[in-house]
């Protein structure tokens, strides 16, 4: 049986950091007592209870978001080794040493490897990802989806607004308006459900402006990156087509247009 005692190994780990967000990056290097079965969560924390450099310097803890530790939550983004990904999920033995840690560029820093994800969260109010109820009064059961259709309905919704999509993707920057890939294929989700579909019209306007579908290169970077593998840019070419019928409908008039 593997054991989680210290077998001599040193693990190398280099950080870029940031102490301010209008602050300049600079990298330390730590090296921290090897267990197995560590993430790179747990040599992070092991890091922040020995905040001592590589050249033993002593420093402050580094600063990082978590919540769940299971992959579920999409808070640990961050870029291991020149891939975003979750660092919950990413394993010392399965990454090349050093280890190289960088927060996601297309958010602003906040302080080390935590970034500000609110641009993602303000698309996703644009695109309005969500079922409106009032909740003023019981509306029973909500209407039944056939299966086939709720099987691909469920794909869409593991999404955890990680970022991890946007930070793979070319088109998405903080010179750039683009939504992002995660925000369009909520809309994808929210307009063919039975009771989401009341403002399926309304969706449909907010991602056929500037920042919408227009500025999707389809470079395919995100349903690569996606730790849910999602698929990403099925939803979009199908939301393509949703636009260009709303488009239809918007010149004809509605009245004048089939579904």
């Amino acid at each position: 049986m593997p054991t989680t005692a210290n077998t001599g190994r040193m693990v190398k780990i280099e950080i870029l950091r940031q102490d301010t967000q209008n602050s300049e990056g600079y990298w330390e290097k730590f090296s921290i007592p090897y267990r197995h079965g560590m993430n790179v969560i747990s040599a992070l924390m092991e890091i922040q209870k020995n905040p001592v450099t590589e050249d033993g310097k002593q420093t402050s803890p580094v600063a990082w978001d978590m919540n769940c530790l299971e992959e579920v939550c999409g808070a640990c983004s961050m870029v291991i080794n020149g891939r975003p990904r979750q660092s919950c999920s990413a394993l010392i033995d399965q990454l090349t040493e050093p280890v190289k840690l960088e927060p996601m560029k297309t958010f602003p820093v906040v302080r080390d490897l935590q970034v500000d994800r609110s641009r993602m969260f303000n698309a996703l109010k644009k695109v309005k990802a969500w079922v409106p109820i009032d909740g003023t009064y019981d509306l029973g059961e909500g209407p039944r989806m056939p299966e086939r259709k709720r099987q691909w309905a469920y794909e869409l919704s593991k999404c955890m607004t990680c970022g991890v999509c946007m930070e793979a993707c070319p088109n998405v920057s903080e010179k750039a308006s683009f939504i992002g890939p995660a925000p369009l294929s909520q809309v994808r989700l929210f307009n063919t459900h039975p009771t989401g579909a009341m403002n399926k019209d309304e969706r449909l306007e907010a991602i056929m402006g500037d920042g919408g579908l227009a500025n999707c290169g389809n470079s395919q970077n995100c349903v690569q990156a996606c730790p849910k593998g999602i698929p990403l840019t099925t939803s979009i070419a199908s939301l393509n087509r949703a636009a260009t019928v709303q488009m239809f409908k918007n010149f004809f008039g509605s009245d004048h247009m089939v579904d």
